[in-house]
């Protein structure tokens, strides 16, 4: 069977960010803790970045199969040793994880550096490994490298870290505890002081 295929991003996010408006109205409506207000919005930021990066990094999603397939093997896609062809695309591919670890104490209990290095290297070998599937399923797709791996880790770090530098400024504090989760690492419940609990 011969198939040259893309699926586009839109095709496959736009599905899923109605489905998240849907969910997200229905919680908005019953006044559910953690969907109104401020709340709602960093919730919806979450979601729109979740989808930025996937939209970079996974999609278009190209199928080749028959005489349409990429012949190279998906062995030689991988790139295993750190630091020796890492180039100035490392930058963007930092950048573009600070915003997670920004995120991360706002949405979860994420609450010190090595969890913060630890979800945000999950994050991005999740990422790593979809674009190696979809070389292995689908005969095309963009090569793994451990620099994006380092890059990724290393951008969600330091937006972690910004964060705690924040929560130490009265003011920039203030308005990250009226965005975050009641759960999170620096929520609070309503009607109570404000403290940091992010180590």
């Amino acid at each position: 069977m011969n198939v040259n295929l893309t699926i586009e991003a839109p095709y496959v996010l736009g599905p899923t960010f109605a489905v998240f408006l849907g969910v997200a109205a229905v919680r908005h409506r019953r006044a559910r803790p953690g969907w109104t207000g401020r709340h709602l919005v960093l919730r919806t930021t979450a979601c729109l970045y979740a989808m930025a990066v996937l939209s970079i990094t996974v999609f278009p999603l190209e199928i080749t199969w028959g005489r349409y397939a990429n012949q190279m093997p998906w062995t030689n896609q991988i790139n295993y040793v750190p630091l020796i062809t890492a180039d100035v695309t490392a930058v963007p591919n930092a950048l573009m994880f600070v915003p997670l670890g920004v995120l991360l104490p706002l949405l979860t209990r994420v609450n010190s550096t090595a969890r913060a290095i630890g979800v945000s290297a999950s994050a991005s070998l999740g990422i790593e490994t979809a674009q190696l599937l979809s070389y292995v399923l689908f005969h095309n797709g963009r090569a793994v490298d451990v620099n994006d791996l380092l890059a990724n880790t290393l951008g969600g770090l330091f937006g972690y870290l910004l964060v705690r530098l924040a929560l130490g400024t009265p003011s920039a504090g203030e308005l990250l505890y009226g965005y975050a989760l009641p759960r999170s690492a620096v929520g609070r419940p309503a009607g109570t002081a404000a403290v940091c609990q992010v180590g």
